[in-house]
């Protein structure tokens, strides 16, 4: 039988394991505050009612604490991946239509460029997916209303490139030498994981990722990917190479 003393676990084991036994107490806690909360919610005691947005802020500093523990799973969880033929194109299009309401509340426009010509890329699915939305994400929170989020593809020197520009406010250079860094983040609520949880899964892929910005010009991610050979005409859809929305 293995052995699985601390010596031998390996560093995703051991932190998934105390994610988990940290899951547990904060479930615990969570449904009794809300239990808590029952109890109290329609008292029209002045007491009672600090009481409940007391126990409103404690839920949300426990809910918190749950998106931190799953901030950080993502991070230490990118070990073996599943590479399989992936269409970059119809990947960004499936993030751009899960955001699209929320982009559409906030009057950020998406425009699309892509070069259907291009190959598909060897990548994780779930894993790639994960890190375009990522940047995405990081996009509409730089710009947070009114602005454009440019996406543009195509192969380039052998790769596959993607490019995913903001008119965001864009970063100064000492911003922008730590947002790889784990646990920085300009953002009140934000764990900092976001970023190089990204850049983990770009490079475990055998990808690159850089980041160009200017502060008041925006700034560009862009992301280079190894092919997995040609798209199938049958993939590919009619028009033009480059799709407005």
């Amino acid at each position: 039988m293995e052995d699985k003393t601390p010596d031998c676990l390996s560093l995703t084991e051991l932190v998934a394991g105390l994610v988990h036994e940290i899951r547990n107490p904060l479930s615990t806690i969570n449904l009794n505050l809300q239990l808590l909360k029952e109890d109290w919610r329609e008292s029209e005691s002045p007491r009672d009612k600090r009481t409940v947005k007391k126990l409103d802020v404690i839920q949300a500093e426990t809910q918190r604490l749950e998106e931190i523990l799953n901030d950080i799973l993502h991070f230490v969880r990118i070990e073996s991946l599943e590479l399989q033929p992936q269409d970059v194109n119809a990947m960004l299009d499936e993030i751009t239509e899960f955001k699209a309401s929320e982009l559409k509340l906030r009057n950020i426009e998406i425009i699309r460029f892509y070069d259907y010509n291009q190959p598909r890329c060897a990548a994780d699915a779930s894993l790639l997916k994960q890190a375009l939305l990522n940047i995405v994400l990081n996009a509409q929170q730089a710009i947070d209303k009114d602005g454009q989020i440019m996406i543009r593809t195509s192969p380039e020197n052998g790769k596959v490139r993607i490019e995913i520009t903001d008119t965001g406010p864009g970063m100064p250079p000492d911003v922008q030498a730590k947002i790889f860094k784990p646990w920085f983040s300009t953002k009140k609520t934000g764990t900092g994981l976001g970023l190089p949880t990204t850049r983990r899964i770009i490079e475990a892929h055998g990808g690159t990722i850089q980041v160009f910005s200017e502060a008041n010009r925006g700034t560009s991610v862009v992301v280079h990917l190894d092919p997995a050979g040609p798209l199938n005409p049958a993939d590919r859809p009619n028009g033009a190479s480059a799709a407005n929305d």
